[in-house]
């Protein structure tokens, strides 16, 4: 695939598909259609993956760098489908799935075709506001929209719920959607090879009890230390949610249960 996709973004998730997919990827700064055409006509991809947005240090930053958050979240995404669209290439834009309102008493996992209605954060709002304009294109041109949520990795980075979780010590106990990074990008690579269009939700099956996940990290560690809290204690807007993973499974993906990530995810992290 070194020569076919090109992915834009060389963050957290660009350089973990980077590696899986062994690919091209660029770090230039996105501001206009045409600096993504120069890349274009530089590597000449049949794909394009966009990996760039912008969360700061958490979502809450997005509140205070309106100008960073709409232009990598929303406006990037839009140049992209335009340069996707001129060039007659391919583009997988790497959404996230905070981007709903979720009811634990009424609600079931959120399948793709609801429309998105979490607008409480800024970040989310970015998100919603890159997707709708997508959507809009997606019956007639190749765009694939991959929704991803709480990334958990199997080594160590800031961005990976395991460490998170590790500074934060306060656990909450409600049921959350996770995905799983090796399996996120098995993920990729068969949605490009069966040339998947429209929108998936990329992660495991049911939902991580995030004491779980520390649970299973005390195993290996028991000096760790934590405690478990109620999520109205949290005091900060959040989405907690869970989403429907059936469509990815229906594509001929195997989706794992997040039950059966757990104690490999932590037994790798500790490998590091």
């Amino acid at each position: 695939m070194k020569d076919k996709i090109l992915i834009f973004g060389k963050g957290f998730i660009g350089t973990r598909l980077q590696e899986a997919l062994d690919c091209r990827c660029t770090d230039r700064m996105i501001l206009t259609l045409a600096d993504i055409e120069e890349e274009i006509k530089k590597f000449k991809p049949k794909i394009i993956i966009n990996c760039i947005g912008y969360i700061g240090r958490n979502v809450d930053e997005c509140e205070f760098n309106k100008d960073a958050t709409l232009s990598a979240n929303s406006f990037v995404p839009i140049l992209m489908a335009e340069a996707a669209l001129r060039n007659n290439i391919k583009l997988v834009h790497i959404s996230s799935g905070c981007i709903f309102k979720y009811d634990y008493k009424k609600d079931k996992p959120i399948k793709e075709d609801r429309v998105p209605d979490f607008f409480d954060l800024f970040y989310s709002r970015s998100k919603i506001y890159a997707e709708r304009a997508l959507e809009a294109l997606m019956k007639k041109y190749p765009i694939l929209i991959v929704r991803i949520r709480v990334p958990l990795d199997d080594r160590p980075s800031p961005r990976n719920l395991l460490d998170k979780l590790k500074k934060y010590k306060d656990i909450i106990d409600v049921p959350n959607t996770v995905t799983y990074l090796p399996d996120f990008v098995k993920a990729i690579r068969h949605l490009i090879k069966i040339n998947a269009a429209g929108i998936y939700h990329v992660a495991c099956k049911g939902a991580l009890y995030y004491p779980d996940l520390m649970k299973a990290y005390k195993k290996y560690v028991p000096d760790f230390e934590y405690k478990v809290i109620p999520l109205k204690k949290l005091g900060l807007v959040r989405t907690n949610l869970v989403l429907s993973t059936e469509k990815l499974a229906k594509s001929g993906f195997k989706v794992r249960k997040v039950e059966e990530v757990i104690e490999e995810c932590v037994k790798n992290y500790l490998k590091y």
